[in-house]
């Protein structure tokens, strides 16, 4: 009586099972497997993630499944597709597989954070979870990893600014700069000067800036402000150029005047001055000279190890002139070097010729006409 109980148990379970469920839809639900290797990544904001996925039906009869996705949030676009045509449903021969893709772009105004979401198949689902690294923003982005920069009056300023594009289209931004008066800037991109750069969606371009302060310029730290924009989105930075000083040398004569007379094979003595018109100190200034050939000139001081600014320096030159140099105008110059400034002096130096000569000169005429004199009187009779 016991087995007949539990085989009527036994039956009434069986049937109750096929008429709730269908013996093959339970089957089916148990049948279908999707499959993608990465279930959890890391994006930042902005990116396009594209996901293939496996649709594997394991049972002997074909299953047209339907597809949909839960949580996806609603600022993200999402889209399944295969073969080339974006779908709902799919059918799967039995024993075989599909290959789906879904494509999933995230926002670039998304906050940091993890999100998780599903698709669906059937009864069957296939959970995935994206790792947004960062907070994003829809804007533009100007910046530069080395905005203050330092260097004397004579420097010139080059920074290296990266515009990001954080909107969801291409941009074309104009660029530009209120730099104080006297100061030049020059934005160059791609080898060349502009004055606009396209930047694609979510992309970034960088950008040369090469600044100049004026001749004149003081002392002291400088604000260059820089602005990229377009119709619909700009953003701006702050760049600094410290001046620290003006550079400036000028080599002449006490009395400023630049030329002299020499003897051939002489040496003559000439007064150099040299002023610091800057406003900071030079150091290691080298004497040096351009002379004619077979010329020389040397230094009482050929090097000057510090000149403050507003000083002067005085310098003996000795210039010895060659032996064999007919008379006339030469020009000889002279030249005071630092790292930071240089100077030249160009004079003209007149060649006489030695009296000596002159007085050996009237000798051998005097000689010539002595010498005639004495021949006329001996054999002018004959």
């Amino acid at each position: 009586m016991r087995k007949w109980r539990l085989a009527l148990s036994l039956l009434l379970t069986v049937m109750t099972g096929v008429f709730l469920f269908g013996g093959t839809g339970v089957y089916a639900a148990s049948g279908v497997v999707m499959y993608t290797p990465y279930t959890d990544i890391s994006v930042t904001p902005g990116e396009s993630i594209s996901y293939s996925i496996d649709l594997i039906n394991n049972t002997s009869e074909v299953q047209n499944m339907s597809l949909s996705l839960d949580n996806i949030p609603a600022e993200w676009k999402a889209e399944l597709t295969s073969g080339g045509w974006a779908i709902r449903q799919i059918a799967v021969r039995p024993n075989d597989e599909k290959n789906i893709n879904l494509q999933i772009d995230v926002p670039l105004a998304v906050d940091k954070g993890t999100y998780h979401f599903k698709v669906n198949a059937q009864e069957s689902s296939l959970p995935l979870t994206v790792n947004v690294t960062e907070k994003g923003t829809y804007k533009t982005e100007l910046a530069t990893e080395q905005p203050n920069l330092q260097g004397d009056a004579n420097s010139s300023f080059d920074y290296t600014l990266s515009l990001k594009n954080r909107t969801a289209s291409d941009q074309q931004y104009a660029i530009a700069s209120s730099a104080p008066r006297g100061w030049t800037v020059e934005f160059v991109h791609g080898g060349k000067k502009v004055t606009s750069v396209d930047v694609k969606a979510n992309s970034a371009e960088d950008i040369s800036v090469n600044i100049k302060p004026p001749a004149q310029v003081k002392e002291g730290s400088y604000k260059i402000p820089v602005k990229a924009a377009t119709n619909s989105t700009s953003a701006e930075t702050e760049l600094e150029a410290v001046i620290t000083g003006t550079y400036g040398l000028e080599l002449s004569t006490p009395n400023g005047l630049l030329s002299a007379d020499v003897t051939a094979g002489r040496e003559k003595k000439i007064e150099l001055q040299l002023k610091n018109t800057g406003t900071a100190a030079l150091k290691d200034i080298e004497l040096t000279a351009s002379t004619p050939v077979d010329w020389e000139v040397t230094f009482d001081e050929k090097k000057i190890a510090s000149l403050e600014a507003g000083q002067t320096a005085n310098v003996t030159a000795t210039v010895k002139a060659d032996g064999k140099a007919i008379a006339g105008d030469y020009q000889l110059n002279i030249n005071a070097n630092t790292p930071e400034s240089s100077s030249m002096a160009q004079f003209r130096m007149t060649v006489k010729t030695s009296m000596l000569w002159g007085w050996i000169g009237v000798l051998i005429i005097a000689a010539v006409i002595v010498g005639m004199y004495y021949i006329f009187r001996k054999y002018g009779r004959r």
